[in-house]
């Protein structure tokens, strides 16, 4: 009787998971209600995708369904997900019952390669090697194939929060890295002028690598690749949200800003207070703000800071105040260095952001009605700059990138530029500058200013040519005749300041041609097919030629 019953028990659990699993038709169910639902209600997502290719992807993926297995369909829906490059967006791989495997490291990408950053404390050996290869696949050639599951919004994006999808078994396979679903995965590194390979265990299902704000931190089952003896000033007190420490003899003040949300142990709004107290109350030169681990949290909270910089003279002119960004700066932080980088003196430093300046934020779940699955979509947009000013990321005006050897040895050349930076006539914001000059009138100023800006490398951050045409193009393409000849006059400066850029000559004439001055843009187009005969920017301005010599 005993054993009738332990093999009705387990014909009962072999059945009920039988039943979690969803048959090839009611993945095809719940495909076809996710096309639905984002036409129907998310329709305002297709900025960097269009409904065809959108479409197209999912009839591929419907046709592919039959001969998928689960994991694969899941990668799947995350490949649809991933064409509005919104990184707000994601499908769940922690959802019973189709939970993804983890392998045990944890992988970083510095200025000098991929190199496994924390690992299990089985795998001693492999901890601080750089990553060649990953089941024979080259590793960029790997980071390549995982990119398009990624909901990336940028390059950086990927960099912070994509690449360790690579230490995913079930996206390897969907990939084509790996032949098949496996839980173990070889490894080519390199170590000490030493090549090995190394075959790691995945950790089983639903087991999440320990990371915090995207690093491993050593305890008695992990290990980092990073001196333990010392620790940096932006790994220092991690279990802290914010905190700050005085540089006596730089008489510079650190901060390290982790999230945008109350400590438990202090309010933001408190330790805002403090920390503006102890800049009025000592010999404070330099406010250092660091924000390069900073993946966000709620943007309502940005007020007292931004406020409470913009107040203080003491800090807010150029060279007094510094902002560390890096490949984490995201969401609610985009906010914050948005507003920052528009109404403070603040000097970016370190990495471009991994958020778009403006972009789709505020997701929530669209749970598939047969797999249960849930989906995120974002709902909320969000515009700290005018459209004109849209960029994929915010860029540092001191751009550094840390090097595996620099992060191994505690050291900080991010914090080490900001803090030996020192020029009181930088423009940290160039854009401020040029439209205050056009705005006031000061075109003699900008004249001999911006060619000088132009040659100087602490400007090779921002695309002069590239930023004026879009302001140039937005206000001709208001359509209101004061609009075009502002315009016209941006277009023309831009023209004049990049006098062998085919595209600046036809941009001109395109706002000359609106303004009915055909004259000029029969010049315009002349240079730029001067300067392109033969490329794409040329014959197009010789099909403009044509058109207006015919009327």
């Amino acid at each position: 009787m005993k054993k009738i019953l332990v093999i009705l028990h387990l014909l009962f659990f072999v059945n009920l998971a039988a039943q979690q699993r969803p048959t090839k038709t009611q993945w095809q169910q719940d495909l076809r209600f996710l096309q639905n639902a984002i036409h129907k209600d998310y329709p305002f997502l297709f900025v960097k995708t269009t409904k065809d290719t959108f479409d197209a992807e999912v009839e591929s993926l419907y046709k592919e369904i039959p001969n998928l297995e689960d994991h694969e369909i899941v990668v799947g829906l995350s490949r649809i997900i991933a064409l509005f490059k919104y990184g707000h967006m994601a499908v769940d791989y922690n959802h019973k019952p189709f939970e993804f495997q983890h392998l045990p490291f944890n992988l970083y990408q510095y200025a000098d390669g991929v190199y496994i950053q924390g690992v299990h404390k089985d795998y001693k050996q492999a901890l601080g090697a750089k990553v060649k290869a990953i089941n024979k696949v080259p590793v960029m050639e790997a980071l390549q194939k995982i990119y398009p599951v990624v909901s990336a919004e940028n390059t950086q994006f990927f960099k912070g929060y994509g690449i360790n999808h690579l230490t995913i078994p079930e996206v390897l396979h969907a990939q084509g890295i790996t032949d098949k679903l496996q839980n173990a995965v070889e490894l080519s590194l390199e170590k000490d002028d030493k090549s090995f390979k190394t075959t790691f265990m995945s950790l089983g299902d639903n087991k999440y690598l320990p990371t915090q704000y995207g690093l491993i931190f050593q305890d008695e089952n992990w290990l980092e690749a990073r001196d333990q003896k010392t620790t940096p000033l932006y790994l220092k007190h991690i279990e802290r949200i914010y905190f700050f420490e005085y540089l006596s003899e730089e008489k510079s003040l650190y901060v390290r800003l982790s999230q945008i949300e109350d400590d438990p142990k202090e309010k933001m709004s408190s330790f805002y207070a403090r920390l503006f107290d102890f800049i009025e109350d000592n010999k404070v030169e330099k406010l250092i703000l660091d924000v390069r681990l900073n993946g966000g949290g709620n943007n309502y909270k940005n007020r007292p800071l931004i406020t409470g910089i913009i107040e203080n003279k003491k800090i807010n002119k150029v060279g007094k105040l510094f902002v560390i960004i890096g490949r984490r700066t995201f969401s609610a932080c985009q906010n914050l260095v948005n507003e920052l980088h528009n109404y403070t003196n603040a000097i970016f430093v370190g990495e471009p952001t991994a958020e778009n300046v403006n972009f789709y934020g505020d997701s929530g779940p669209l749970v598939l009605p047969n797999t249960k699955l849930p989906v995120y979509l974002s709902f909320a947009w969000w515009q700290d700059k005018a459209a004109w000013e849209n960029a994929e990321w915010l860029a540092p005006a001191i751009p550094v990138e840390m090097t595996f050897e620099e992060y191994s040895t505690n050291q900080d050349p991010v914090l080490d530029a900001a803090l030996a930076f020192s020029d009181p006539n930088f423009q940290p914001n160039p854009m401020r500058y040029l439209t205050d000059g056009f705005v006031s009138g000061d075109i003699e100023e900008l004249a001999v200013e911006v060619p000088k800006m132009i040659k100087d490398p602490k400007y090779n951050f921002f695309d002069f040519e590239t930023e004026l045409t879009k302001a140039g193009l937005h206000l001709v393409n208001s359509g209101r005749m004061p609009a075009i000849q502002t315009g016209i006059g941006v277009l023309s400066f831009v023209s004049q300041l990049f006098p062998n850029s085919a595209k600046a000559w036809k941009n001109l004439a395109v706002a000359q041609i609106k303004a009915d001055d055909k004259k000029n843009a029969i010049e315009a187009l002349n240079k730029a097919i001067s300067f392109d005969s033969n490329g794409d920017i040329g014959k197009s301005a010789q099909e403009m030629l044509k058109e207006i010599r015919i009327e």
